[in-house]
């Protein structure tokens, strides 16, 4: 509670003072300014505002003088006092019944009583009063930066708030979650924020009492379920950090006082949740790069490489299936591909909604899971057990991308899969085989497709032929005037022929796949038979250039 008007009655300048209604709220009514006015009050008047008149241009004019009483109530103000004797001789009975129905302190000062001294008596009291209330707040703030930083947690935050406000307080991160609550009903915040089914209508701000303080702007008044609350983001770096949640009996306990505690409280709700976010993302930065290192380089797993994985909760002991993705977006998801640059954190947006996914997707088949990024690749490592790989594998994408299609629209994930024979701490080989996996089904199938390391056999069989010195000379000699050609007039007689050999040789197909007319893949074709002397209807020759076309592109993606 601030100056109160019986702290001013008390004063010696107002000895002579009389109080002509509102007697029994004298300790209630705070003063927060005092000031001299005369007709018309318009908006020169606040509220919790001590007023001093004469009543002059009102003296022969009972009922202006009464308009004039109407517009101070109406401002808010705590006190008026007339000085009588030169311009009013008594206050009006009107008034005085008016001043009593509507709570307004009514005083009768002699006019001998001079506005200056009594100006400047009660402003030395309101200035003391304010730097008792600045050191207060101070001591609040110094208080709730010093929980931060001895690691005390929000609920500790809101318990200091509730014992300093006497105001119910709870405090949500920005995904709406409650993480602190001192006496807000639970019911109340879960209709808020929409967990079960109740009334919300937001309020428009109105003129009420802490108006002029600069938080003002930023409360939102709320109606749940007809209990009013009111809410203040939590900000840092123009970035919602979460909500603090209020509840206070009636809107006169959001004193001037009030309002620069809870100022101070965003700050150190702020800073909790940067230090928070700090130490999650170190956590997440060293789990990355463990099983960044376990995937890419070829170390001996040792005792103590097993520990540091157990401290960051990964189990290194069970045997895993190594999963490589290559994350796109077609271009219905362009803007998020484009904002979301950075691949190489856990925390952005588009990575976090996968590793969420992945890890969801391990708990519901009880498997674990460990995921790291980098640079738009998504290395998973999935608990293996006595089912077969391909079947594990499946069900657990199936799951992964099911959900992934509904969050991100236009992802596309190329998956390249495997498990080492050795079975154990086979971290290192069973990636370069998903890794090789990976890039063989991209250029044979194209993107999103999934490719298991044992597909892969004649694959790898044909990359051990390319560099044969012989048969790279005739895949060369086989080939040479149809890439050159492909180079020189930009076009792709080399695609042209996989999706021809795709089909079967059959005409019609292949021209629907390509989007082509019939005579223009005809024409085509002749193109390919006379830039390679080969015959497209010969056995051996399709099988020579089919050869030379896979050997080809082993030998690119190598």
């Amino acid at each position: 509670m601030g100056l109160t008007v019986k702290d001013i009655i008390q004063l010696p300048i107002m000895e002579t003072a009389k109080v002509k209604t509102g007697k029994s709220v004298l300790h209630e009514k705070e003063v927060d300014w005092i000031s001299v006015i005369e007709t018309p009050v318009e908006n020169f008047v606040r509220s919790n505002e001590f007023v001093l008149s004469t009543g002059i241009g009102c003296e022969d004019d009972p009922l202006l003088l009464e308009e004039f009483t109407r517009d101070v109530i109406q401002s808010g103000a705590s006190v008026l006092a007339f000085a009588t004797g030169r311009y009013i001789y008594d206050i009006p009975d009107r008034i005085i019944q008016l001043a009593e129905q509507k709570d307004l302190i009514l005083i009768d000062l002699p006019w001998e009583v001079r506005f200056g001294d009594i100006l400047q008596v009660v402003l030395e009291e309101i200035s003391q009063e304010k730097k008792a209330e600045r050191q207060q707040a101070e001591e609040i703030r110094q208080e709730l930066i010093t929980f931060v930083l001895n690691g005390k947690g929000l609920q500790e935050i809101s318990n200091y708030l509730y014992k300093n406000t006497k105001i119910p307080i709870a405090i949500s991160d920005h995904n709406k979650r409650i993480r602190a609550n001192h006496d807000v009903d639970p019911h109340l915040l879960d209709v808020f924020n929409g967990k079960v089914d109740g009334q919300v209508q937001q309020i428009p701000q109105t003129d009420i009492q802490f108006s002029e303080h600069p938080l003002y702007h930023h409360i939102e008044e709320f109606v749940i379920d007809q209990q009013t609350c009111y809410q203040l983001t939590i900000l840092s770096n123009q970035k919602k950090q979460g909500y603090l949640i209020f509840k206070p009996d009636d809107r006169h306990q959001l004193t001037w006082l009030v309002m620069n505690i809870l100022e101070h409280a965003l700050t150190a709700c702020a800073l909790y949740f940067l230090q928070e976010n700090a130490i999650e993302m170190t956590e997440i930065r060293l789990k990355d790069n463990f099983l960044l290192d376990l995937a890419k380089n070829d170390t001996e797993i040792t005792k103590q490489t097993m520990s540091k994985g157990q401290l960051l909760g990964y189990d290194l002991t069970k045997s895993y299936i190594c999963m490589v993705g290559e994350i796109s977006f077609t271009e219905t998801n362009q803007k998020l591909k484009e904002t979301d640059r950075s691949a190489g954190s856990s925390l952005h947006s588009r990575n976090y909604y996968i590793q969420k996914e992945i890890n969801q997707a391990g708990e519901l088949l009880s498997r674990s899971t460990m995921t790291t990024f980098e640079d738009g690749e998504v290395i998973v490592y999935l608990e293996a057990d006595h089912h077969p790989y391909m079947e594990a594998s499946n069900q657990f994408l199936d799951m992964v991308e099911r959900r992934l299609n509904d969050l991100l629209a236009g992802i596309e994930i190329s998956w390249g899969i495997a498990i080492h024979k050795d079975g154990h701490y086979s971290f290192h080989k069973s990636y370069q085989e998903a890794k090789t996996a990976l890039d063989i089904g991209k250029q044979q199938y194209g993107k999103g497709e999934r490719t298991f390391f044992s597909d892969t056999r004649i694959n790898r069989l044909l990359m051990s032929l390319s560099h044969d010195p012989d048969i790279s000379a005739i895949v060369k000699d086989t080939l040479e005037k149809l890439i050159e050609y492909d180079k020189k007039r930009q076009t792709d007689l080399i695609h042209t022929f996989i999706v021809y050999n795709k089909y079967n040789s059959n005409v019609s197909q292949t021209a629907r796949a390509l989007n082509l007319h019939r005579q223009s893949l005809l024409h085509r074709l002749r193109n390919i038979e006379h830039l390679t002397g080969l015959s497209l209807v010969d056995s051996d020759d399709l099988f020579l250039l089919e050869l030379s076309v896979r050997l080809w592109m082993l030998k690119k993606l190598e």
